[in-house]
């Protein structure tokens, strides 16, 4: 259940770093959140995957559960795109060697195309990309008209290519839409109301594909849906009116290579998902051995040094974890002996010793943190923030619906990125374990922000 279609975890093509390159490049963005755009991505990448062509897809944002749907769809590792989180520069060399290796880019917008500091529209005016906007016109006619002038209108500079109507009732509803468009050269089609593509949601997003035995019919339905519109219809001659030079970054330095020889061990499966492909590239890059695990199904950890328990959902899996003794005896063990362990959000949920659901569940844990951990219906935290560490300071970003109650004090807490504000407090750190070798929080890290500080979450403290 859980392979290469579980997780994009490849390491990006690696290519020389030489003159510009030119490919061409889509930015699916949308008015707001829920309109369909990583449906209409995953079609449009999974339509060109069919016909051969080499498809690139990245995500705007810091979202962890689009990616698993674009690279099952595009048969390509997919990576995060944010001009703060990530940065211009990581940026930049993702997209440069992207197009080295492809014949389409497509890159997922993040909430509205102007949401956010930086949002999917300072990604695209940065780096040339044209901008589809896919408008959810299930309940409108000619007021899409005025959506999408107002979205291909409201900066100078941003280059529009088209809009799509998604959900729509009929072809009578498809024409009223397109004839209210100012300019009927932005028409890119209909996509109608389906449920043999619809993409299955839960609190913090979508359903992860690896979960959903049709996953693959769901996305090849949503080709042959689009490929009846012109934005399916469009060949690799067509592809070029979406051309975009991407420069040739300047060379990165070097990782240190502060992590050789240790070997990290990484918790994955259906309750600790939420991995960013790009930290396991930053842990290998600084020399570290990566090492998988399940906590659901597995009896004992690898032989490591260290130990990464990453968000996801363990609150969906409170009974299994529960019963899975050995693996609790085996995270004691680890922490007893004074190995290092970094866990964040849901595998800081997993540390407690009690785990309470919104439907008043309640669920022993490992343990390992004093306290209990309370998931609720309403969102409790959300937004980029950065968290100083003893070896730096990491970019990240914060999203979840439960709190922890606990007699730990915060060591440190996260501040807000540059530009924004928090609602109250950020997010806090513990610090647990007879040598201080546990560290966790909710906040997710993007350890490529600053590889020093990345690889101080998995190594002993000086004494």
């Amino acid at each position: 259940m859980w392979g290469s279609n579980g997780l994009p975890c490849d390491p990006p093509t690696c290519l020389p770093m030489t003159e510009s390159t030119r490919c061409p490049a889509i930015l699916i963005a949308a008015p707001a959140s829920g309109q369909g755009k990583t449906t209409v991505a995953c079609a449009l990448a999974r339509l060109h995957a069919r016909q051969g062509r080499r498809v690139r897809v990245f995500k705007c944002g810091p979202d962890f559960l689009d990616p698993y749907w674009l690279s099952v769809a595009s048969g390509a590792p997919v990576h995060q795109l944010d001009l703060w989180m990530t940065g211009e520069a990581d940026c930049a060399q993702r997209l440069h060697a992207a197009a080295q290796d492809a014949d389409l880019i497509i890159v997922e917008g993040v909430m509205g195309l102007f949401d956010g500091h930086p949002s999917a529209a300072d990604l695209a005016q940065r780096f040339g990309l044209p901008v589809l906007a896919v408008i959810d016109a299930s309940a409108m006619a000619g007021t899409f008209g005025a959506l999408a002038w107002g979205l291909q209108s409201y900066r100078d500079g941003l280059r529009f290519a088209g809009v799509l109507a998604n959900r729509v009732a009929s072809d009578g509803h498809a024409a009223m839409l397109e004839e209210s468009l100012r300019d009927l050269a932005q028409w890119q089609g209909a996509l109608m109301r389906s449920p043999a593509f619809h993409l299955p949601e839960r609190h913090l997003g979508l359903v992860i594909s690896a979960e959903m035995d049709d996953a693959m019919a769901r996305l090849d339905a949503a080709a042959d849906a689009l490929a009846a519109t012109p934005l399916g219809q469009m060949d690799a001659d067509a592809l070029q009116a979406w051309s975009v030079a991407f420069a040739a970054p300047a060379d990165a330095a070097p990782a240190p290579d502060l992590l050789r020889g240790v070997t990290i061990a990484v918790a994955r499966d259906a309750a600790f998902c939420f991995i960013y492909a790009a930290n396991l590239d930053c842990l290998r890059a600084l020399g570290a051995r990566v090492a998988f695990f399940s906590p659901l199904a597995d009896a004992v950890l690898p032989d490591c040094d260290a130990l990464w328990l990453p968000g996801g959902y363990p609150e969906l899996h409170g009974a299994v974890l529960a019963g899975n003794s050995a693996m609790k005896t085996a995270i004691t063990a680890h922490v007893a002996a004074g190995k290092p362990v970094w866990a964040e959000c849901g595998g800081m949920m997993a540390l407690f010793e009690e785990l309470h659901t919104a439907d008043g569940d309640s669920f022993p844990m490992w343990g390992v943190l004093p306290g209990r951990v309370t998931v609720h219906k309403r969102l409790a935290a959300l937004g980029p923030q950065q968290l100083a560490v003893p070896g730096g300071t990491l970019r990240g970003h914060t999203f979840h619906y439960s709190t922890c109650d606990t007699p730990l004090a915060p060591v440190a807490r996260t501040e807000a990125a540059p530009g924004r504000k928090l609602r109250g407090e950020g997010e806090a750190m513990y610090v647990a374990g007879t040598a201080d070798n546990v560290k966790a929080s909710y906040f997710h890290a993007w350890f490529a922000s600053d590889p020093a500080a990345a690889a101080s979450l998995f190594l002993k403290d000086k004494p």
